[in-house]
């Protein structure tokens, strides 16, 4: 009997592949005599149905079980919500890379009946947080999934900040920005960059500048337990954007100092068995595959 009664689903808005796979999501899970919850913003595409719906916000407080269909960005959104319930998830990948997002459309049936037979494995992936100190104010930032970024908001222009660790100085900078990736985030946008790519179980944090004004500038990786602190220096009328996985933006001002620290309750992820990190690499990097087949 599977351990998952409750189903909750979120739903990839403004993708037609999402429907058909939201529904034969639905269907399945109904034959199985298993309760269904969508959230409210997803509810809309498939239309009425023998299906509970609640604000996503409440969406892990009433199940024990959510499946993601779309791309890693739908993951993205939906674990900034969940990771603090500690409710498991899964993603059905109907997007472009699907780091985040293991099954494909055409395997839903039978990864998910091997997912609800106990048939998987399971991995936890931390977030960062990030809150702004003004003038001895605390204001309220956001959290990620992937990484917290420092940047013009603009056009690309150069910015000036001063970084310290553990309240230990490490530089000053000029450069287009700074990003701050966990291991998650180290094949997102930090990859374009020019960071490493880290293994998702590694407990380490990655900063890559953005496009430097010294070559000495390079990324640095450090505990994830590390507290970073970013200061914003005047820049002559810019005021630089912090913004969470590309989504949540905050507006500095000179003096700011943006606090950056691992928060509290990981994103608990569910993969498949056959699921394998650098499998994964290989087919969303284009890395090459064994020049010698092993014998069987």
């Amino acid at each position: 009997m599977s351990e998952f009664k409750r189903i909750g689903l979120v739903g990839r808005q403004g993708h037609a592949g999402t429907v058909d796979s939201l529904q034969r999501v639905i269907d399945f899970l109904l034959q199985r005599e298993l309760d269904v919850v969508l959230d409210e913003k997803t509810a809309p595409l498939v239309g009425p149905g023998k299906f509970s719906v609640h604000s996503r916000e409440r969406l892990s407080a009433e199940c024990d079980l959510v499946i993601v269909i779309g791309g890693d960005g739908s993951m993205l959104g939906a674990a900034r919500l969940i990771a603090s319930e500690s409710v498991p998830v899964i993603g059905i990948n109907r997007g472009r890379l699907g780091f985040l997002t293991d099954i494909l459309p055409e395997e839903i049936e039978v990864k998910l009946s091997a997912v609800l037979a106990g048939e998987y494995r399971e991995d936890t992936r931390f977030l960062l947080e990030f809150e702004v100190h003004r003038d001895g104010e605390r204001l309220p930032g956001g959290c990620a999934l992937n990484d917290v970024v420092l940047h013009p908001g603009t056009a690309a222009q150069m910015i000036e900040f001063e970084l310290f660790i553990n309240d230990e100085f490490v530089n000053s900078q000029q450069s287009d920005g700074l990003i701050v990736a966990t291991p998650t985030g180290s094949t997102a946008y930090s990859l374009s960059a020019g960071g490493p790519i880290m293994h998702p179980g590694l407990e380490a944090l990655v900063l890559v500048p953005m496009y430097p004004h010294t070559l000495s500038s390079r990324p640095l990786v450090v505990s994830a337990d590390s507290r970073v602190r970013i200061v914003v220096i005047n820049q002559r009328g810019l005021l630089p954007l912090v913004s969470c996985d590309g989504a949540v933006q905050f507006t500095t001002q000179p003096g700011d100092e943006i606090h950056i620290y691992r928060k509290s309750g990981p994103l608990r992820l569910i993969h498949p068995l056959d699921h394998n990190f650098y499998q994964t690499c290989r087919s969303k990097l284009g890395w090459g595959n064994r020049l010698i087949v092993p014998d069987d």
